[in-house]
């Protein structure tokens, strides 16, 4: 059984900072949030996480490995180099959909994201080392089947974005919906997703629901670990293997 941490970042009182005293140009918004992304990336990453991007005023990372004082590091950080402060919810579960639940209602009992006066909380519990197993995380890594023959060099390139989105928010729904996983696009034609322990029939579900409503036909690499990362690469090695053996589901030994 996994035991995902899971942490939310939330920007503190970001929208009102974008239009105060006037409304910022958006170039430079975009500038922002991509390098507090990239660094959250990095600074998580180092440490075994991984970070999603999703809305960027809100992300989301699995940090299995990651006590209090690493997010307070992290915290801190943040608030040295940029202008704006970032508030840490964590909270842990049997399912990743759980985790981020709870972590979201904790976060949200300390004030809104538009509070003024909400600055950098950092709030609730993490896995103790005593605790930990070396199945606390389970990664599916999903693609696209032969996804540069049937649309990068078949279409116009934004009419593979809408395809390849278009699969992808079915999985998403369908994951989360039916298995309370959480999945998340990860560029080209990747979608990574924390899960819950999962069968083999339960991925190939997911894989035909994608492509019956979708049309967007998706293989994946399933690993676990004690971190994300050693999830991540077990799952990656995965695919790997079902792309070579033609396999739509194929998970790490």
């Amino acid at each position: 059984m996994t035991n995902t941490q899971v942490t939310l970042v939330q920007i503190d009182n970001y929208g009102p900072w974008t239009v105060t005293p006037e409304p910022r140009r958006e170039v430079d918004l975009q500038t922002l949030q991509s390098r507090l992304y990239a660094d959250l990336s990095q600074l998580i990453g180092n440490r075994g996480g991984y970070v999603f991007f999703t809305r960027f005023d809100n992300m989301i990372a699995v940090t299995n490995g990651l006590d209090e004082s690493d997010h307070a590091m992290i915290q801190e950080s943040v608030g040295n180099r940029y202008p704006v402060t970032v508030s840490l919810s964590v909270a842990t579960g049997t399912t990743p959909a759980h985790a981020l639940a709870d972590a979201t209602d904790n976060l949200q009992d300390r004030g809104s994201a538009q509070d003024k006066d909400r600055r950098e909380i950092l709030c609730g519990r993490t896995i103790g080392e005593d605790h930990r197993t070396d199945e606390d995380v389970e990664i599916a890594h999903f693609d696209v089947i032969d996804a540069t023959g049937e649309y990068t060099d078949r279409l116009s390139a934004f009419e593979t974005f809408i395809e390849i989105e278009q699969g992808y928010a079915t999985l998403m729904k369908e994951m989360h919906g039916e298995h309370d996983a959480l999945s998340f696009f990860v560029g080209g034609d990747n979608v990574i997703a924390a899960c819950p322990t999962l069968t083999e029939g339960a991925y190939l579900d997911a894989i035909d629901h994608v492509t019956e409503v979708a049309g967007v036909d998706l293989r994946v690499g399933v690993g676990s670990g004690k971190t994300a990362h050693e999830a991540g690469m077990d799952a990656k090695h995965a695919l790997e293997e079902a792309r070579a053996s033609g396999d739509a589901v194929w998970f790490a030994e």
